[in-house]
C-alpha cells in the first residue's frame, strides 16, 4: 500500500544547508559528521521573549519539515547544524515520522 506524503513539494520552498552529526565525539571532542545536506524545506519559525534577571532574551525557534527520510543512513537525528536565512541554528532534535509498514514519511527537524 502506498502512503500519501504528509509534507508536500509546493510548499518546499525553503532553502537550508545541514550538517548531521552522527553519535559520539572524535579524538578531540569534537562532533562527528554523518551527513551534509542541501535542499529544500518547509520552515516554521517561531519567537518568545524570556525575561532573566539581568535581562530580556529573545529566543527563536523553529522546526523543518522535509519530505521522506533525508537521513536514511543514521537511524536517529540527534543533534547538528543548519544554515538558514544566512543564519546558523542548532539542532535540538529530529524526528522521523514513520508510516505504518515502517518506512519514513517525512523529517522533523526542530532548531534553536
Amino acid at each position: 500500500m502506498k502512503y500519501p506524503c504528509l509534507v508536500l513539494k509546493p510548499i518546499c520552498t525553503t532553502q537550508i544547508n545541514l550538517t548531521l552529526y552522527r553519535e559520539g565525539l572524535g579524538d578531540d571532542g569534537e562532533p562527528l559528521t554523518a551527513i551534509e545536506y542541501s535542499g529544500f524545506c518547509n520552515y516554521q519559525d517561531s519567537a518568545k521573549t524570556i525575561f532573566t534577571v539581568e535581562k530580556k532574551l529573545v529566543q527563536i525557534t523553529a522546526q523543518a519539515y522535509f519530505i521522506g527520510d533525508i537521513a536514511p543512513e543514521l537511524a536517529v537525528i540527534s543533534g547538528g547544524e543548519a544554515v538558514i536565512f544566512g543564519e546558523k541554528r542548532r539542532i535540538l532534535q529530529g524526528m522521523k515520522a514513520r508510516n505504518p509498514d515502517g518506512t519514513v514519511n517525512y523529517t522533523r527537524l526542530d532548531l534553536v
